[in-house]
Order: C-alpha cells, then structure tokens, then sequence
C-alpha cells in the first residue's frame, strides 16, 4: 500500500478493454487527493438489434466529469469513429484542449459541420508525428505509426515516475499506400532509454504471422479491375484514404473513371484533398456524371462494407438511387472486413446484389483487404523494441486481451495486468496492480438525447420491438358502470389469436371481464381497475399467443 500523499501513476480504461471500440483511456500522476489527468481518445461503438433506435455507444464518463478540473487535455491518436467519435457529443461535459493531428482536426470540423444542431466549436491544438508537447506533469511525444487512415501515433507518455507507450492503433507494413512508416528507430529509442509501462492494441492478437501490405492490396484491386467485364463496385471503409488512392491508381491504370457514392467517403476524400494525401490523381466523379459513362469505364467507389441500411451499397442493392444502378454482369467488391454484429446485414445486401446477378469478391476470393492492427509476430517485434515492465493489453474483447497477455509473458514481461472498463490500475511506485474501480459503463446517444439504459428508455424499447404495445381507455359513470366497451388500440399484435378470433375484440372481452369482475364498491379505487385490466389484457394475450405485450390503460371517471 502507499500513503495518499505519495504521487502515483495510474492508467484507467474507460472504454476498448473488454471490446473492440468505444475506446476511451486515463492516465493520471500524482496523490490521489490531488491526481492530473491526460485522455487518450474518446471514441464510440456503434449499436446492434439489441439497441432498437439508438444512433451511438459512448462510454461512461462520470468519473471524468468528476475530475473535469483536474484533466490537462484529451489526446486523439487518430481519426476512426471508436477513437474521436464521441468528442462532439462529450467534449462539453469535459472541456479539456484537445490535441490533434492535421487530418484528425480537418474530419472533426467537416463532421461537426454537417451534423444537425448546432454542434460545440471545439478548440483543437494541431500536432504532427515526431512533435513532443507537455501537458500538466506530462511529456507526450507523438511516434508515427501505420494503420489504415492517414497520420496515426503512438504516444509516448513521460512522467517523473516512467515513461509509458500507448500504442493506439498500429501495424508494420513496409510498404504502405501512404506513409509514414512504423517509426522502429524512435521506438527502439524509447525502448533503450527505459520504459516502465507499453499499453497494447490487440485486435489481431490472436493472429499468427505478419500483416500483408497496403500495396499488395492495391496490386490485387488492379489485376481484379482490369479482368473485370461491366461496372465494378467497392466498398470500403471510408476513413481508409490508402485504400482510396489504391483504387483510384488502379482505375486509372485500367482505364476507368472513379464516381463516389456516399457522404463520409465524400467527406474524407475531401478532407485528405485539402492535405495533398490525393494528389496526382484523376478528378473524382459524382453521382450526376453515371449517366454519361461507358459501363466498361467506371469504378463505383461506396460507402455500405457493414451492410448500413442507409448507406450507398444497401441503396444500391435495394435500387434506390436516383441516378446510379448495377445490373447483371458487374461486379462488386468488399474491400474491408466484416466488424462482429453486422454479418446479418451484411449477408443481406450481398444476397439482393447476387439476385441481380453481380458478381461478389470478398477477402475470402482475393486479397482486397488487410487489416490496420499487428498480428503476433508484429506484437512481438514491439516488444523487442519497447523492452516494458509492465504490459497491459487493450483494445480487444476477453480472447484477445488474454492471448496478447499470454504472448507478452512469453516475450518476457514478468507484470502483465488483465484490466477491464474501470479497473484504475496503478502503475507506479510499486508492482503494477488493480487497486480501485470507478464508475464504468456505457451511454448511448438517441437522437439529440444521451443516457444511460433505462433514462433512454431502451428496455421497454426491447420490450415493444418482441411483443408490441396495447392501450385500452376505460370510462365508467357515476355508479362505477363502464358507459361503453372499453377502447382498445393494439399496435405489433396479430390480427387473430390462436383459436382465430379477432385479437382486438378478445382483449376488449379480456378488459370488460377485469372490471366487471371487481365489486363496484371498489372501483372507486382507479389504480386498483387499472391494474386488473392490465393483468387480464396481459393474461389473454399470454394464453392465446404465448407473450405479454406492453400494456397501457387509462380510466376515467366523473
């Protein structure tokens, strides 16, 4: 144990541990009662059937709100939604500097410009890789990497009780379609200098081997456009701009036009056009140009890899664009991966496309794809470089977590701490151990609105989305007799019950026999009438459909 007074390093993870996405990390110096804070990203996830209605997962971020005026800044590695994502719709509760790269600030500007409402202007302090900022009682020095978006970094986190390496996103490719490389030479640097703590990505930990490069992507997408007959599709993440200029090289090469389907591919196009990423290339086409251009000659570059209902591919598949269409004999191909939870929608649109008679390439077929996360023999090359005390795997659900932990026990980490969402793992003086928990969770963001799960009302959503609602007025006059039948209005039911009869007119008789069945002494006790009708509609449904809709009743009395 330590004294409170004695200044402490401590790392807690609000959001990525336990998960992929909703990334969201502390790291915090000093004694507890008096303890200054950094946040490296701020990100969301995005929400599956189970969610009905919900636009965005944030994290939990009470216990920052609860530091707010100890926190020196809120750092973002990168540009993807599960990292700077949430900065909009959280900042305000925080209103730390944030610090960002050129690309990283440019796409939060446009995105807050074309969201609806009036979004917070937030002030962003521009840094590059190889910069080296001091914030409260920490040096951060931004490490390039490589990943699949331009400009991502490592950070190196310098406190008077040791450095720290917070990975973000990364891989080793040699050759990537936009640079800069891994920075080996900076890394080993750090590394020899003496690193107390390297905290992890492990999307990939459970991967054998070494990651493919961007340009062996490109150089399959060119062969794959060239031998292709009709219109070719891709889809692709649309914060990747390698993958972008990949395809736009390609089509050039094979002697087609690129048209751009999709607002965040738009966005990021012109976000990487302002910072020269695209130079040298052909103009980008828009939907208005299809009409003009020969079948053989376009590339269709669109939004809609996760099978997103709203977005361009799934519009295209259900042929619900104005002026754009496939037909049969065109092809289509994913160049992305599938993120868990969206196989059914993405199973969904690949089937319409198949219908009409398109043509499907995924990983599977050819490589169209490569991931932006190191696989084992990556993480271990990290390892030699960075030589930690400490590992501590984030980025990944429970299997990955546990295999990246295993993997770095065996490149020799004696201290390897399997920390969760809320875990405050100190770090420094001492052996590195879980010592506290703070609040922990997630919020969710519905329409303009952000709670928590039942202040967002999303599990009586649940319930109507299984077994509808039911709403049924009772009026009864002055001697407690009901003037009419009761009014009945069932929304999500069926038409007919099991024995065949109307559904409606069966809860009605379910509804008249609950207050005829109370002695009318006490239907002077309005909540007593609305509770038996409610149990007797609930009872009539579960007994002749076998589930229990929401019910509502009103009644009214002179």
């Amino acid at each position: 144990m330590t004294s409170k007074s004695v200044p402490e390093l401590v790392f807690v993870p609000l959001g990525g541990l336990g998960e992929i996405g909703m990334n969201f990390a502390m790291y915090g110096f000093g004694p507890a009662s008096r303890r200054q804070w950094i946040i490296a990203d701020c990100g969301v996830t995005f929400p599956g059937p189970d969610l009905p209605g919900v636009d965005l997962v944030f994290p939990d971020i009470r216990f920052a709100e609860s530091e707010r005026e100890n926190i020196a800044a809120i750092v973002i590695t990168h540009a993807h939604e599960d990292h700077y994502g949430a900065l909009l719709d959280l900042w305000p509760k925080l209103k730390a500097p944030v610090y960002a790269t050129p690309f990283t600030a440019g796409l939060l500007e446009a995105k807050r410009q074309s969201e609806r409402g009036v979004q917070p202007e937030i002030p962003v302090i521009i840094y590059d890789a190889g910069d080296t900022f001091e914030v409260g009682p920490f040096t951060i020095e931004a490490v390039a990497v490589t990943h699949s978006i331009p400009e991502p970094v490592s950070l190196a986190i310098t406190t008077p009780a040791g450095t720290i390496i917070h990975t973000g996103d990364w891989k080793i490719d040699k050759r990537p379609s936009i640079g800069p490389l891994t920075d080996e030479n900076r890394f080993r640097a750090i590394g020899d200098a003496g690193v107390l703590a390297l905290i992890c990505d492990s999307t990939n930990a459970m991967r054998d081997g070494d990651s493919p490069s961007e340009e062996e992507v490109g150089e399959s997408l060119r062969q794959l456009i060239e031998e292709a007959r009709g219109r070719v599709a891709i889809t692709t993440f649309s914060s990747n701009v390698g993958r972008i200029r990949s395809i736009a090289e390609a089509a050039r090469d094979a002697g087609r036009k690129v048209l751009v389907l999709g607002r965040s591919m738009r966005r990021v196009i012109d976000v990487a056009s302002e910072l020269h990423y695209l130079d040298g290339l052909p103009e980008f086409l828009a939907e208005e140009d299809f009409s003009y251009l020969d079948r053989n000659k376009i590339v269709i570059l669109c939004t809609g890899s996760q099978g997103e209902s709203r977005a361009a591919l799934a519009k295209l598949s259900r042929e619900e664009m104005r002026n754009v269409s496939l037909t049969g004999g065109d092809t289509v191909i994913y160049s992305s991966r599938v993120i868990p939870g969206n196989e059914k929608a993405i199973l969904d649109t690949k089937n319409r496309l198949i219908e009409m008679g398109v043509r499907i390439i995924e990983d599977t077929d050819a490589l169209v794809h490569v991931s932006g996360h190191p696989r084992r023999n990556e993480l271990r090359q990290m390892y030699k470089w960075i030589k930690p005390q400490i590992a501590i795997p984030v980025h990944g659900e429970a299997a990955h977590l546990v295999a990246h932990g295993e993997l770095a026990q065996s490149e020799g980490v004696n201290q390897v701490i399997q920390a969760r969402n809320g875990d405050m793992v100190r770090l420094a003086p001492g052996i590195a151990e879980i010592v506290d928990t703070v609040p922990s969770g997630r919020t969710f963001k519905d329409g303009q609105i952000i709670a928590d799960y039942e202040g967002a009302g999303i599990g009586e959503r649940r319930k109507l989305s299984f077994a509808g609602h039911v709403a049924v007025c009772i009026e009864l006059d002055e001697r407690l007799e009901m003037i009419d039948e009761p009014d009945l209005v069932a929304y999500g039911l069926p038409e007919f019950n099991v024995r065949g009869e109307n559904f409606e007119d069966a809860l009605i008789d379910a509804a008249s026999g609950a207050v005829s069945g109370i002695p009318r002494a006490r239907r002077k006790n309005l909540d007593l009438v609305e509770e038996a009708v409610r149990r007797a509609i609930r009872a009539a449904a579960r007994d002749t459909w076998g589930k229990k809709p929401v019910t509502t009743v009103f009644v009214t009395r002179p």
